[in-house]
């Protein structure tokens, strides 16, 4: 396929995503009534299903299974003496270059990038906007800045987080004192997050608000790079189960002058976006240097021995999960008369299990029996229940589909009689009869 053919299909590709995303209720452009708001995005009914499951099964996995993990919600506002000590304060920035002929703003790394990848010549930078001249680079610290209370002197200022990782290292002592861990031991936490990106691009990708799942695995020094590896693999079976394509998932070593200013080792894992291969998840050796900027540190009390832990540091965003699931989701089929787009989710990552309908909702006793006898007690065990009867069967399925529900269950005139029901697979599309008392059985043993 030609380079132009590719990215022609993966454009249509990512235009799919997002007018799918509005249109089944998923993602909205922040303030979209007010024109947006750059870098923000509102979460629909079935965004939020979607991402609800994704927190829940990353928090079942690395927290409730596991007897070596504590959960912690942290304060999204700190005091600034936090991110002085953490660094950000002085070193959280990125380079940004502005046009001196119409002053729009980009990151001069991601502009020298793409300016290199276009024409070949990475000393040719020029706005992408108006082909104006771009002025030097200077750095721009992307935090958010505020004051709390009344007053707006120096001793109130305050941040919108960064990152949630400092949120556990200041409750490290609290966690300590109160469970009393031996090491290694974590914490966990999923959260918001802020950062005042100068380019905020494609969709929920790079935002100014998003939402993360961190862990810091607290261990010896000596055993960082086991534990490292560790968390590699722990990382990658779960991109597996929520159903990321594992073969558009790459390692990358991240080199020292790109690592964070906290990292002796980093490993990114990259993920084939329609946009280029980009960063999705991370893991990050922080040393011991979060614990010693905030003059922590641990006492065996079995050994006598005080110490400051070094740190495995895995980090998970949230709505770049959503995406990239829903990118490695979403299917086309042609095989049929027309064809027919689905999302291809996990029915337990899926915001609808199964979706209920009356085969006619002007027939009272279709709507009354499939009600009571069908959705009710679906809906009690399994709570992710749709009810649908808006529409024909066929436009149904094909909502329930791009919604990426797993099975569409019809009562007809055949239920009256033998109390069975058609289930519809979403990914083959095959129907069976299946008893109604058998339903329940039916849908625990397909998830």
């Amino acid at each position: 396929m030609k380079s132009t053919e590719k990215n022609k299909k993966e454009d249509d590709l990512m235009e799919k995503i997002v007018s799918l995303c509005k249109r089944r209720g998923f993602i909205f452009q922040g303030s979209e009534i007010y024109g947006g708001l750059g870098g923000t995005f509102d979460w629909g009914h079935f965004g939020v299903a979607l991402k609800n499951n994704i927190k829940q099964n990353w928090w079942k996995k690395f927290v409730e299974s596991r007897t070596d993990m504590y959960g912690v919600d942290a304060a999204i506002l700190m005091r600034q003496e936090v991110w002085q000590a953490s660094g950000h304060v002085a070193g959280f920035a990125d380079p940004m270059v502005e046009c001196e002929k119409c002053h729009s703003k980009f990151r001069a790394d991601q502009i020298q990038v793409e300016t290199s990848n276009a024409s070949g010549d990475a000393s040719r930078l020029a706005c992408p906007n108006c082909g104006g001249k771009l002025g030097e680079a200077k750095q721009f610290n992307m935090m958010f800045k505020t004051h709390v209370g009344a007053g707006e002197d120096s001793s109130s200022i305050s941040y919108l987080r960064p990152e949630t990782a400092q949120g556990m290292f200041v409750n490290f002592k609290n966690t300590v004192d109160a469970f009393h861990p031996k090491l290694p031991f974590g914490m966990a936490q999923i959260g918001k997050a802020f950062r005042n990106e100068i380019a905020p691009r494609d969709f929920v990708f790079r935002a100014r608000e998003f939402e993360q799942m961190e862990i810091e695995y607290f261990v010896r020094s000596a055993d960082w790079e086991k534990y490292f590896e560790y968390w590699k693999g722990e990382m990658l079976d779960w991109m597996e189960e929520v159903g990321i394509d594992m073969g558009k998932v790459h390692e990358l070593e991240v080199d020292k002058e790109d690592r964070a200013h906290y990292s002796s080792r980093t490993v990114d894992f990259e993920f084939d976006f329609p946009f280029g291969k980009k960063e999705l998840f991370g893991l990050a050796y922080r040393t011991d240097f979060d614990l010693k900027q905030h003059k922590l540190e641990y006492i065996d009390e079995e050994a006598k021995e005080k110490m400051v832990p070094h740190v495995i540091e895995p980090t998970f965003g949230v709505d770049r999960a959503v995406l990239t699931i829903l990118l490695s989701a979403y299917t086309e089929d042609d095989s049929g008369e027309e064809m027919r787009s689905y999302l291809k989710l996990k029915p337990n990552i899926a915001p609808v299990i199964c979706a209920v309908s009356p085969l006619l909702k002007n027939k009272l006793e279709l709507v009354e029996y499939a009600n009571t006898k069908v959705y009710a007690p679906l809906k009690a065990e399994f709570g992710k229940v749709a009810w649908d009867d808006n529409g024909n069967i066929g436009k149904r399925y094909r909502r329930q589909d791009e919604i990426g529900t797993p099975f569409c269950i019809v009562v007809d005139f055949d239920t009256l009689t033998d109390n069975t029901v058609t289930v519809r697979d979403r990914d083959t599309g095959k129907q069976e009869r299946i008893k109604v008392v058998d339903l329940k059985k039916y849908i625990q043993e397909k998830i």
